[in-house]
């Protein structure tokens, strides 16, 4: 039965929330005023709430704020284990497995010397420390190993939260240091299960901790796998009618309720569970980012500055005093000294640069949670007394303010190597992108050499980490395998999910699949154009419903074969617009990944009805001269612009400005005369009475070009 809480408690509760809350916001806000990570403010709120200061400053008001009182605390409590659950989420949410793999031999390394360095260190202060810190029950070996482990561990929270909030977590050194952090809190929690069953039974209790080890590892085993799939179909309902952030909501707290249930089941913390769904939900092919930025949205403005600050609360540095300081000194010289010499130590021995090695050493000396939730452990089974309770309690909440400060100090010219610096630059401009960006690519086929052109496009303009899917559509013939077959050996080097479908179900097909997360849609049209519809009875039904980019692409008519040559220069029309970056991101890449030559052209359109007067050149020649001198600097901005884009994407370029009265004609014309193989247009779409519309440009070279023309076409953002 549910007892309910009297008016007094609820009141207690609620002013609880608030003064945390306003507290942990205005102290995050300064430290963030003085440059430093809102963390160090959130976890000196707790402590200016605790008995350190307002306990001392207001007894009286302190007692009512915070009673000696078990419901009371409990509620405290557990308002803050949910936060953390969300802070892991987050953590997950920025944790890349298959970059962690790759630094797979650093992250062992820096892991043992983290751990085994400090624990060494922390066993020999304890077997030293006086007895008159030992509780009612503890004893010598018992007491020695909770010191231990207390000093060796990190905090996976705080260190996450420290790198998000400087920037590092994209890092090479900030997936190192989750990926150790996750390792240290598992290594962690184990050695707790074992020495808390010694202290409660005298004896250590092997088959419960082999249990406990066996059961981690079944979890993670299965949470990766099965439970991966699990939302993957959950992620998928609920987007089976296009992006539901809501439902996407569901998913993910639900998945992070049900991993953190089986994590506390197997004797480890509920948050460890909340971290794994973090990870397994942001691998799914079907999650939506928008509700990933809801949580982490929360996450930093309500649920971090409460649970730092509630960390805060159980510091009482009233108690260290004369012999007691001088110990806790001791402890925390050892805990910040040696974590770091063993982690830089680790790093040194993978490797890795001086700075990054000091960088984890700094990082992964900040203790948060797990650290408290030992010495509360400690003092529960009569091992610690109030005061030892204390001189580890300070370890975490002192180390995450020096780590927060030593990271930042130390973070500030990190180079990286040349490969990481590539990927973080990728990373930056996918997230620029209009049409480049991450998701999985979608692309039909109905067997013709088009759909080939179509994939080897998509292929090498969108990083090769991204899966592909290809949807064959079955017109009753018996050539459809060979072809899906060459367009497999097109995307070698990726994830590939091939499907069929018949050709009268292939629209709604289409439609249906790409509302399950893709990022693109890249489909192949023939050569000559149907005549019964705009472009194709497929593409017609996909631009109806359009709301991801479609990459159009039109084969060469002059091309011989099914795979046309490689792509030596690609010409790009630049008016300045956003379909124009559009078009520009895709040729940049291919230039970038080929080393295609963009030819990044503006073509000013003349004075028609000066020229529509008289039909004579030096009429033509006397109108371009008038726009000349019209607009001498608008075009030169417009492909200043296109360049410097092209730059940042590492393109090989050349710019030219070109005079017409018609520049869809001028396009093709300029095409013919560079030999250019590729022409690349961008296209916002747009309905008139129900038929697409691209542009009269577009349409004209789609309609007339011989090269290969590929259109980049975005939705129309527009109000219906």
């Amino acid at each position: 039965m549910l007892s309910s809480l009297s008016h007094h408690e609820l009141l207690v509760f609620w002013a609880q929330l608030l003064t945390i809350y306003a507290a942990a916001r205005i102290f995050g806000g300064i430290a963030r005023r003085f440059g430093l990570p809102s963390v160090v403010g959130e976890l000196s709120a707790g402590v200016f709430l605790g008995p350190t200061v307002f306990g001392s400053l207001w007894p009286s008001g302190f007692e009512w704020f915070l009673p000696d009182d078990e419901v009371q605390s409990a509620l405290l409590l557990a308002v803050s284990w949910f936060s953390a659950a969300f802070l892991l989420v987050v953590a997950g949410f920025e944790t890349d497995l298959a970059l962690i793999r790759r630094l797979g031999r650093a992250a062992v390394l820096v892991t043992l010397g983290s751990l085994l360095v400090p624990l060494a260190g922390g066993l020999v202060i304890g077997s030293q420390i006086p007895e008159v810190f030992f509780g009612d029950e503890g004893t010598r070996l018992v007491f020695t190993l909770f010191i231990g482990v207390s000093v060796a561990v990190s905090a996976l929270a705080v260190v996450a939260k420290i790198l998000g909030d400087l920037g590092l977590m994209r890092r090479d050194v900030g997936q190192i240091a989750v990926a150790v952090g996750m390792a240290n809190d598992l290594v962690g929690w184990m050695i707790l299960g074992v020495i808390a069953g010694l202290a409660a039974s005298g004896q250590v209790d092997a088959a419960a901790a082999l249990g406990t080890i066996a059961g981690l590892v079944i979890f993670l085993g299965l949470a990766l796998t099965l439970g991966q799939r699990g939302i993957d179909i959950g992620l998928r309902m609920v987007r089976r009618d296009g992006p539901n952030v809501n439902g996407a909501l569901t998913v993910t707290i639900g998945a992070m309720l049900f991993f953190g249930v089986i994590t506390q089941a197997l004797g480890v913390e509920a948050v460890l569970g909340a971290f794994v769904a973090g990870v397994a939900l942001t691998r799914s092919r079907y999650r939506q980012p928008e509700s990933e930025h809801v949580i982490e949205g929360l996450t930093t403005v309500i649920f971090a500055p409460i649970f730092f600050a509630t960390a805060g609360l159980r510091l009482d540095l009233g108690l260290l005093r004369g012999e007691a300081l001088t110990w806790a000194l001791l402890l925390l010289l050892v805990a910040l000294v040696l974590k770091f010499g063993g982690s830089f130590l680790g790093a040194k021995a993978a490797g890795l640069t001086t700075r990054e090695g000091m960088v984890l050493g700094a990082s992964l000396n900040a203790r948060g949670a797990l650290e408290i939730i030992i010495a509360t452990v400690g003092l529960s089974l009569g091992v610690f007394n109030e005061t030892s309770f204390t001189m580890i309690v300070m370890i975490p909440l002192v180390t995450s303010l020096i780590a927060s400060v030593g990271v930042r100090l130390l973070g500030r010219e990190l180079e990286g190597t040349a490969a990481e610096r590539e990927r973080l630059a990728q990373e930056e401009a996918m997230s620029k992108n209009l049409v480049v960006r991450n998701g999985r690519l979608l692309i039909p086929s109905h067997g013709e050499p088009s759909s080939i052109v179509a994939a080897q496009i998509a292929h090498f303009v969108w990083p090769e980490d991204l899966a592909a899917t290809i949807v064959g559509i079955d017109d009753g013939s018996a050539s459809g395998n060979l072809e899906l077959e060459a367009m497999q050996n097109v995307l070698f080097g990726r994830e590939i999910d091939v499907q069929t479908a018949s050709t009268d179900e292939a629209a709604e097909n289409m439609v249906a699949e790409s509302k399950l997360g893709y990022g693109v849609i890249a489909v192949g049209v023939d050569g000559e154009l149907n005549d019964g519809s705009f472009v194709s009875p497929l593409v017609d039904e996909l631009l109806a419903e359009l709301h991801i980019p479609i990459v159009l692409v039109r084969g060469a008519r002059n091309q011989e074969g099914r795979l046309p040559g490689i792509f030596a220069r690609a010409l790009v029309p630049v008016v300045g617009s956003q379909s124009s970056r559009s078009a520009q991101e895709l040729a940049g890449n291919l230039s970038n990944r080929l080393g295609t030559e963009m030819v990044l052209s503006h073509v000013v359109a003349s004075n028609r009805r000066e020229a529509e007067s008289s039909g004579t050149l030096l009429s033509r020649a006397r109108a371009a001269n008038n726009q000349i001198e019209a607009d001498p600097e608008i075009a030169q901005r417009v492909l200043a612009q296109a360049a410097e884009h092209a730059q940042e994407l590492h393109a090989n370029y050349r710019t030219e400005v070109r005079f017409s009265i018609s520049p869809a004609d001028e396009i093709i014309r300029h095409a013919t005369q560079s030999d250019s193989d590729l022409i690349v247009l961008g296209a916002e779409l747009r309905r008139l009475e129900g038929r697409p519309f691209l542009g009269h440009n577009v349409e004209h070279v789609l309609k007339h070009a011989m090269q290969t023309v590929v259109v980049a076409i975005t939705p129309d953002t527009r109000p219906s």
